[in-house]
């Protein structure tokens, strides 16, 4: 058989394919990924005890605005990077501005506080364990992205992998919230980046491997 009838032949009542294929499919392993994340949370850890107060106060909204605006980001980056040759664009300032805040609001936490309350402002009670619970409560997200993403094109394997376990950590973040009873910006922008980051240093790695087509 020529090469011009094998290729006539593979396009044969093939159609383009939808632009919004890629966000479509990314925000149903979203939600596969959300629900995956609360139910684990649910079974593991349980809901934070004081959660019925602590939903009347600004600081944990804030604290739950911080993943959400970070999986903002994340989301738009994943769709875009299941594009043949595409690039993060505009999803780098809905990953960068969100951290930047937190960090601000750390400093200024710690530098008010006494000095003896310095060192809980960081810590928490809990900082041995949160970056590792995020990861945990990651796994079905990370999951369902990455199969979302092999029914995609990416080229930037890496960089499609990154962005899908920031994805994921980012609804794990979320989910996290509601049983995490830290309640300090400075602990945020320490110990719930580093599991977002955890989650999307994994991605990188198996990128390459998971996402190859």
């Amino acid at each position: 058989m020529r090469t011009e009838d094998l290729v006539e032949l593979l396009s044969t009542e093939m159609g383009p394919v939808k632009k919004n294929t890629p966000p479509l499919l990314v925000s149903g392993a979203l939600l596969v990924a959300l629900a995956g994340a609360f139910v684990l949370m649910l079974t593991v850890f349980g809901m934070r005890p004081d959660l019925a107060s602590a939903i009347k106060t600004p600081i944990f909204w804030e604290k739950l605005a911080f993943p959400l605006s970070l999986s903002v980001g994340a989301l738009l980056a994943t769709s875009r990077l299941g594009r043949p040759g595409g690039t993060i664009g505009v999803g780098w300032a809905f990953l960068i501005l969100p951290v930047l805040c937190v960090w601000i609001a750390g400093i200024v936490v710690v530098s008010g506080a006494a000095p003896a309350d310095r060192a809980l402002a960081l810590l928490g009670h809990s900082w041995r364990s949160c970056p590792f619970n995020i990861l945990l409560l990651s796994i079905p997200g990370f999951i369902a992205i990455f199969y979302a993403m092999t029914k995609l094109a990416p080229t930037h394997l890496r960089w499609a992998g990154a962005a899908s376990g920031m994805l994921a950590g980012t609804v794990a973040t979320v989910a996290y919230c509601f049983h995490c009873p830290e309640m300090s910006p400075a602990f945020w922008s320490i110990w719930y980046v580093l599991g977002m980051v955890l989650v999307s240093a994994i991605g990188a790695l198996l990128g390459r491997r998971l996402l190859r087509w």
